[in-house]
């Protein structure tokens, strides 16, 4: 069975960058298209972004332009490089594979 770790969240000042990192256990990763999620508080949960195995990615419109998913197969990881952070970008995140979860990490967007 699949299991997700998510790393790289935090508090940044509006305008900042972070980079998630969302580590899977097993040995199919790559064959495997991975997405990863956002819920904010008192909101329902939102798709930001997907890569497929062949690495086409797509976006929400809320985050195009300002987020970027990329995998490291080798590493059975994939990324979200955040960029020109927004305090309505605060949000638990969290990456998805199968029918995976993992525990999500806490981005927060504040001065």
């Amino acid at each position: 069975q699949v299991q997700l770790v998510e790393f790289g969240g935090g508090l940044v000042q509006p305008g900042g960058s972070l980079n998630l990192s969302c580590v899977a256990s097993g040995s199919s990763f790559s064959i495997y298209a991975i997405r990863w999620y956002r819920q904010a508080p008192g909101k329902q949960r939102e798709l930001v972004a997907s890569i497929s195995s062949g690495r086409a990615t797509n976006y929400a419109g809320s985050v195009k332009c300002r987020f970027t998913i990329s995998r490291d197969n080798a590493k059975n990881t994939v990324y979200l490089q955040i960029n020109s952070l927004k305090p309505e970008d605060t949000a638990v995140y969290s990456c998805h594979l199968l029918s995976a979860w993992g525990q999500g990490t806490q981005v927060t967007v504040s001065s």
